[in-house]
């Protein structure tokens, strides 16, 4: 389905942020590690999450659920075979559930999305495991793929962070529950670390032993672990809730949204000292931001490695900005569910914002005025866009049409009822 965005110069009210995507995804997959029952409360629900738990529970757990917490039986060490695992258009989950389904003799990952997660790299991780003797049949990287381990060896492990976090994370998943030690060397760059501080926050949650150096870059593992069952709590998701932030600053507004940790390790917490840096008027604390935005913005400068799946919220508010804004260290976004640098950008161009792009950079020249809208736009199956060509559309001059925007659910499944609820004007067509 498509939805209209209809100029709106107003929000006011109170939402409760989202449940963590991050959190809830990295939590089924701990639970399903662990011998015995887990308890997740306030689970995110979308389609990575539900991705996950079909996966765990092709693979062997027991999954029960209500809208309130989610309980799972563990496998442990020792996950049934599963002849193939459909991960939906989700690539964390692909790749964390590739190195659990080393420790099967055969699993084939189908290729359900070919122009979404179907084009995108796994050689690091790949190229990983297969140093530690499994086989893995792919498409020159991609999907569709099939894993042929069964008893992969610790010991020492190189991996690339050059692209994504993701890949190491895996790794990080695998091998407390290997027979031998490991010691997992970070090759080249590592993208996205504030995602790392979460996965090492969650295996330590659940009773894994994990030395990191300071600088993410070397691990130590010991082997012979086991993942501890027990009641995870999910922190409210940034991520999502920096669209909302972002279509709050970009208007006249008086927004709460509750929920939002001021120590979370999630680095999309950054979002709220970039719009501040931007000049919105908001407050932070107790867990509440309240942005009562003015509609007026201040460019700025901004490392979007830190905060990389809030970088595309905050490039739309920063079409309205005063100035010339930079936003760099963001080449990994052109590895996402689309190019998130050209394929964003060409879609942001056609409402009439000013942008340009470098392999690394966005750049992005503000228009205080507004932008003119009145096009029809490709998202590109790709929640994040969907999320941030919004908020461009409530200060276009005209409505915007945003195709496929029913692929919000993948990560926010009830973005345009927040939106709604607060005084936009969204709505869904054929």
């Amino acid at each position: 389905m498509d939805m209209i965005v209809t100029p709106t110069g107003k929000l006011k009210g109170e939402i409760q942020a989202l449940s963590s995507k991050n959190y809830t995804t990295r939590y089924l997959l701990v639970s399903a590690l662990a011998e015995g029952t887990s308890t997740i409360l306030y689970p995110a629900h979308s389609e990575d999450g539900e991705a996950m738990r079909r996966c765990i529970r092709d693979l062997g757990a027991v999954v029960e659920e209500d809208p309130e917490k989610i309980v799972i039986t563990g496998f442990g060490r020792h996950p049934r075979a599963a002849k193939e695992l459909n991960v939906g258009n989700a690539g964390a989950v692909l790749r964390f559930i590739m190195s659990v389904a080393a420790l099967l003799p055969e699993v084939r990952f189908v290729n359900a999305y070919p122009e979404s997660l179907g084009k995108r790299p796994h050689d690091d991780l790949i190229i990983a495991l297969e140093s530690m003797g499994v086989t893995i049949e792919h498409q020159n990287g991609r999907l569709p793929m099939t894993i042929k381990g069964g008893n992969p060896r610790g010991g020492k492990i190189q991996v690339s962070g050059n692209v994504s976090s993701q890949f190491l994370s895996s790794l990080l998943f695998l091998t407390p529950l290997l027979d031998e030690d490991s010691e997992i060397e970070v090759l080249h760059d590592l993208k996205s670390k504030v995602v790392i501080g979460q996965t090492l926050e969650v295996l330590a949650q659940a009773g894994i032993i994990v030395e990191a150096s300071a600088d993410l870059m070397h691990y130590r593992i010991p082997g012979k672990q086991k993942y501890k069952a027990q009641t995870y709590t999910v922190q409210g998701d940034y991520p999502g809730s920096a669209a909302i932030l972002a279509a709050a600053s970009v208007t006249e507004s008086d927004v709460v949204v509750h929920r939002l940790m001021e120590n979370s390790k999630q680095g999309e917490r950054a979002v709220v000292d970039v719009l501040r840096a931007m000049n919105v008027p908001l407050t932070h604390e107790n867990g509440i931001v309240h942005v009562k935005g003015n509609g007026r913005l201040t460019a700025g400068e901004f490392d979007g490695d830190e905060f990389t799946d809030g970088v595309l919220a905050m490039v739309a508010a920063a079409v309205f900005a005063e100035g010339t804004s930079r936003f760099y260290n963001v080449e990994n976004l052109r590895y996402k569910e689309c190019d998130r640098i050209t394929d964003y950008l060409a879609e942001l161009r056609k409402a009439g914002a000013r942008v340009e792009e470098k392999q690394d950079e966005i750049i992005v020249h503000g228009r205080p005025e507004g932008v003119e809208g009145g096009v029809e736009i490709d998202a590109h199956f790709d929640h994040r866009v969907i999320m941030a060509l919004t908020i461009v559309g409530l200060r276009s001059a005209r409505p915007i049409r945003i195709k496929d925007a029913h692929h919000v659910a993948k990560s926010y499944p009830i973005y345009f009822d927040h939106l709604k609820s607060l005084g936009a004007q969204v709505e869904w067509v054929d």
